[in-house]
C-alpha cells in the first residue's frame, strides 16, 4: 500500500506546489516549488510530459465533466449520493442545475489492478472527495448511520476518511492542509 500512497503524493506535491522526499520509511517536504517531480519518461516522450506536441503548445482537459458508473439501483444510489454528500445527478428539466464543485486539485492516479487501496479487490475505481471540515463531514455521515473511518495518520497534504455507498462502492474523503 505504500507504493500506491507513494504515487498519489507525487501527484498532489504538484498540485500543491510542494516537493516530498520519500525514503522506505520516512516523507518530508523538501522545497516550495511550481515544477513537476521528475517521473519517468512517458512512452509518447518529453513532448508530450510537457505539453508541448509538435513544437506547439498540446490542448489539454479541463477537469473531469462527470463520473459515469453503472449500479444496481442508480436511482437509489444518487438519492444516496444527494442525500449524504450534497451530490445532484444530472438534471431531468430545464431548470435543474448539474452539481457544481468547487475548484481545487485533482488527483487522477491509475492504480496497478493488484492495489490493495481501494479496499475490495473486486472494486476497480474510488473516488476522492475534496472536503472543508473532516471531523464535521464525519459526524454528519455517522449520525445518518454511515460508517466512516478517519486515517488517524497524519499526512502534510491532508486529513482522510473512508466509507462506502450503499454498493460497496470506495470513498475517500480529504480534507487538504492548511
Amino acid at each position: 500500500m505504500r507504493f500506491q500512497r507513494r504515487q498519489l503524493l507525487r501527484i498532489l506535491s504538484f498540485a500543491f506546489g510542494s516537493s516530498f522526499t520519500l525514503g522506505r520509511n520516512q516523507l518530508g517536504i523538501v522545497a516550495q516549488t511550481a515544477v513537476p517531480p521528475k517521473l519517468s519518461p512517458s512512452p509518447a516522450g518529453a513532448a508530450v510530459r510537457d505539453g508541448i506536441a509538435g513544437g506547439t503548445e498540446m490542448e489539454k482537459v479541463t477537469g473531469i465533466g462527470g463520473f459515469f458508473f453503472r449500479a444496481k439501483d442508480p436511482k437509489a444510489l444518487g438519492l444516496w449520493y444527494q442525500q449524504h454528500l450534497g451530490i445532484s445527478v444530472i438534471p431531468t428539466s430545464a431548470g435543474d442545475s448539474p452539481w457544481q464543485q468547487e475548484a481545487g486539485p485533482t488527483a487522477f492516479a491509475p492504480f496497478k489492478e493488484t492495489s490493495g487501496y481501494f479496499g475490495d479487490p473486486t472494486k476497480v475505481w474510488m473516488l476522492n472527495f475534496r472536503v472543508r471540515d473532516l471531523d464535521k463531514m464525519a459526524a454528519q455521515l455517522r449520525a445518518a448511520g454511515i460508517e466512516v473511518k478517519i486515517n488517524e495518520e497524519s499526512s502534510p497534504i491532508g486529513r482522510f476518511a473512508r466509507l462506502h455507498d450503499p454498493e460497496g462502492n470506495p470513498i475517500e474523503l480529504w480534507q487538504p492542509a492548511g
